[in-house]
């Protein structure tokens, strides 16, 4: 994807029509346009010129985003905006209060004014001409925007301003033309009635109020960027290298691989590395949310931006500049805020006709009061409140503010989203397939139990199956190979070493072939006496896994291994159940195992002998009952995290298993699963709330400013007010979604069932089935009724409808019934069913 930053946008019909421009270049695939931080990303093979040039025909600014890519860096989130909205309403504010003293304050109140002023109607009007054309031209932006945009036909918040307060302005000169020359004739009596026309202060104060809430709106806008923001603080700006035996500090920006650098109790580790010295504990709360340091000793691995705690560790650098997990995780934040989640197609879809309707309401409103025989200063009134009460900006902001302010509140608690519409989708989640190893259990077996064969000693087997799994990056394997270590096994050189997937190794020992793995694996090669069957059979009861070894056709024993469960599964597991959600359990360990590890857990359904490629299958035949979320940690996990409809990497997993998943879990923990749903849940109910809101206030709004209720109940909206609205709706949708930083995720209390039901698959094969019987020897209507009659006997028929003409029943099931069942029942009345589809 290619991002571009966009100029000139004011509110969601910007975004629409920036995003139906680029949309239509040949080559691009797809675009997703963000008011919230100016962005626009491009999937495709359009070039970028024509991308810019598709923009600048929009009447919109593009340029692509710095290529060199610094992800710590803060400039492109600095706030800009506010203090430039700011000094533009200082200014605004100080005009204003001398127009409103004067055409409030005296016209009204008879508040004391300068003799000349005061005596002289025309001296009063100019003045407060010119100090509207000041306002006018303190807050020009709108203005110019507006029109041009009116210009290339796709008007937008910023046209509806202008015309607002332009329509009272043109009014208000009029009225002010008309008084100088009713003057001129002597008529004093008219020129008093033209006094009460102007509205130059309604121009000036709806061009204020409108700076005032675009001022709260880019103050609320900026504090939804704070997680990003500060994110990237947590970059430290140098590292102290060892170059020939010298420490030298130098600029982040420096470092490269294979650096050696120190950090002493304290300091923040500069970048991704591994440790060659030392032992510490690092505080990785910043990358995690988990506050309990960690320990590390030589030849663990450490991220930049975490705490060295208290010892003095030398490292070797393996990832730096924009491959560093910090950076990652703001680029993966940074991205998910440009991407558009499915419930915002809904408001773009309204915000790109919205401008042009309200336009055209304002004209019908102005037209219609003029026909019911009110004057033309009364029904520009009601036209320029319908212009500027309505606001297309709260209706783009309400989706995009809330995704960017989610995924920041996740990834300071450790859970990153890779898009808008993952952050949406976790929450609608029904069932979540859980991996054993590594998810649910610790992933560092240990070995329980060695059970040599009769005449084979301990060490020989020990010796075999280290020399095997020597190979092998399976945690098992690491268990037996570490058993082996501590009790001095010394490892022995394999050849031709091969790994069957989701049954065992095999490999040459010299001359002698060694095999391990599953009972039925080794069974094929030498037997296995029924007496090891039956002990390993209670070793899986007991949540254990045999693994069986054999030696040039010889059985050699049975090394047992078991993974504890983690401390917080059977936590994670009772909160999902409480969410409705239902749990599974999928593992390539046999049936015994996985049933006593998944009691462990709470988890009620197991999948258990799954080979890694029948992972996929299994996560898209639990597709079929409804939205599944896999969550994983191994290379082996990628292609069904990539099936799930989201995929989470736990612990941050493999490299695959991130690139393949949708949503990735940094802590090792499996409560953030439920965290993660919580999260989406409450992103998604405050975007409801956003739109509601913006479409509740539009809809109220703008029959109120058109004049509707007057007839009725007198109610009548002054443009003044109408502007504030305006101003402030957007601030309250944006302040509305900077509550989602208050969402405490790992609080149960909130917490509520699905509302959809999952459907079993029996469900779903036996809801509406119908079953076709072709029947020969029915000649009339008693035929019909006979057969009907029988069928619909049977335990499991819902209806059959039977037809002598066409020589058919169309039989409904509520409940399987087998086709023999069906047939002997018709045959038993001496009819012949021919076929049965």
């Amino acid at each position: 994807m290619e991002q571009y930053n966009v100029t000139g946008m004011s509110c969601a019909a910007c975004s629409a029509r920036v995003e139906k421009a680029v949309g239509n270049v040949p080559g691009v695939d797809s675009v997703s346009v963000s008011l919230l931080t100016n962005s626009m990303g491009v999937e495709g093979t359009a070039d970028s010129g024509a991308v810019i040039a598709a923009v600048e025909k929009a009447g919109y600014g593009a340029a692509l985003k710095n290529q060199e890519k610094n992800h710590t860096s803060e400039e492109p989130l600095k706030d800009t905006e506010t203090p430039k909205l700011r000094r533009r309403l200082i200014a605004s504010l100080v005009f204003l209060a001398v127009l409103m003293y004067i055409s409030m304050g005296y016209m009204m109140w008879n508040w004391p004014l300068p003799k000349a002023l005061a005596e002289n109607h025309m001296a009063l009007a100019l003045a407060q001409l010119l100090l509207t054309i000041a306002v006018m031209i303190i807050n020009q932006r709108f203005f110019i925007s507006g029109f041009t945009s009116l210009w290339h036909r796709s008007p937008n918040m910023d046209t509806l301003v202008s015309l607002g307060a332009g329509a009272a302005f043109v009014y208000s000169t009029y009225a002010l033309f008309a008084m100088t020359f009713a003057q001129n004739a002597g008529e004093f009596d008219k020129m008093h009635q033209y006094m009460h026309d102007l509205y130059f202060e309604s121009a000036a104060m709806i061009l204020t109020l409108i700076t005032l809430g675009k001022m709260l709106e880019a103050y609320s806008k900026g504090k939804t960027k704070d997680a990003l923001k500060s994110l990237m603080q947590l970059a430290p700006q140098n590292a102290s290298l060892l170059r020939d035996g010298r420490e030298v500090t130098v600029p982040i920006e420096e470092v490269q691989k294979g650096d050696i650098f120190v950090v002493r109790p304290g300091e923040s580790i500069p970048v991704d590395g591994i440790i060659v010295k030392g032992a510490s504990s690092v505080n990785e709360s910043t990358l995690t949310g988990e506050s309990i340091p960690v320990d590390k000793k030589e030849g663990d691995l450490v991220s930049a931006a975490t705490i060295n705690q208290d010892g003095f560790i030398t490292c070797e650098a393996r990832r730096v500049g924009e491959d560093t997990t910090l950076s990652q995780i703001i680029q993966l934040v940074s991205d998910a805020a440009a991407t558009k989640a499915p419930i915002a197609k809904v408001a773009d879809k309204v915000s790109g006709v919205f401008v042009p309707v309200v336009i055209v309401i304002a004209a019908v409103s102005i037209l219609v009061w003029l026909l019911a025989g009110r004057d033309v200063g009364y029904a520009l009134a009601r036209g320029i409140s319908v212009l500027v009460i309505s606001c297309p900006c709260a209706l783009g902001l309400a989706t995009p503010v809330a995704i960017m302010v989610g995924n920041g509140k996740g990834a300071r608690n450790g859970i990153l989203f890779k898009t808008a519409v993952s952050l949406e989708e976790t929450g609608k989640a029904q069932i979540v397939v859980l991996d054993k190893t590594g998810t649910i259990t610790t992933g560092n077996p240990t070995v329980t139990d060695l059970l040599p064969e009769k005449g084979i000693t301990e060490e020989r087997l020990l010796r075999a199956a280290c020399a095997l799994e020597s190979q092998s990056e399976h945690p098992l394997a690491k268990a037996i190979l570490q058993y082996g270590e501590e009790h001095k096994i010394q490892l022995e050189a394999v050849e031709n070493f091969k790994a069957v997937p989701g049954n065992g190794l095999m490999a040459f020992l010299g001359s002698r072939e060694l095999a391990g793995g599953k009972a039925e694996f080794i069974e094929e090669k030498a037997g296995i006496p029924a007496n090891m069957k039956e002990y390993a059979e209670k070793l899986s009861e007991q949540g254990k896994t045999p693994l069986y070894f054999m030696e040039d056709q010889q059985f050699l024993g049975c090394i047992a291994v078991a993974d504890v469960i983690k401390e917080e599964s059977p936590q994670a597991v009772q909160e999902l159940k409480q969410m409705g959600i239902q749990v599974v359990m999928l593992t390539g360990d046999n049936e015994k195992t996985a049933r006593a590890i998944a009691a462990q857990a709470g988890v009620d359904e197991v999948i258990a002998n799954v080979l890694p490629s029948g992972k996929e299958q299994q996560v898209r035949r639990l597709k079929e009952q409804g939205k599944v979320i896999m969550a994983g940690d191994g290379i082996n996990d990628a292609p069904a995290l990539t099936r799930a409809d989201i995929g989470m990497a736990v612990g941050a997993g493999t490299d695959v298993a991130m690139e393949a998943a949708d949503v990735v879990l940094m802590k090792n923990s499996l409560t953030d699963i439920p965290a993660a749903i919580r999260l989406s849940r409450a992103v998604l109910k405050n975007i409801h709330e956003n739109l509601f809101w913006a479409f509740f206030y539009n809809t109220i709004g703008i029959p109120l400013a058109a004049g509707i209720w007057i007839p009725i109940f007198g109610w009548q909206l002054n443009p003044m007010f109408g502007a504030a609205a305006m101003g402030l709706s957007s601030f309250c949708v944006v302040s509305n979604a900077l509550r989602l930083n208050l969402v405490d995720l790992a609080s149960t209390r909130k917490d509520k069932k699905t509302k959809n039901k999952i459907r079993s698959n029996q469900e779903k094969e036996t809801e509406n089935m119908e079953k076709t019987m072709n029947i020969e020897g029915m000649m009339c209507g008693h035929c019909e009724a006979r057969v009907q009659k029988v069928l619909e006997a049977l335990d499991g028929v819902e209806k059959a409808v039977v037809s002598h003409e066409k020589g058919t029943a169309i039989v409904s099931l509520s409940a399987d019934v087998a086709d023999h069942v069906l047939k002997n029942t018709v045959e038993a009345e001496d009819y012949k069913v021919l076929e049965i589809q």
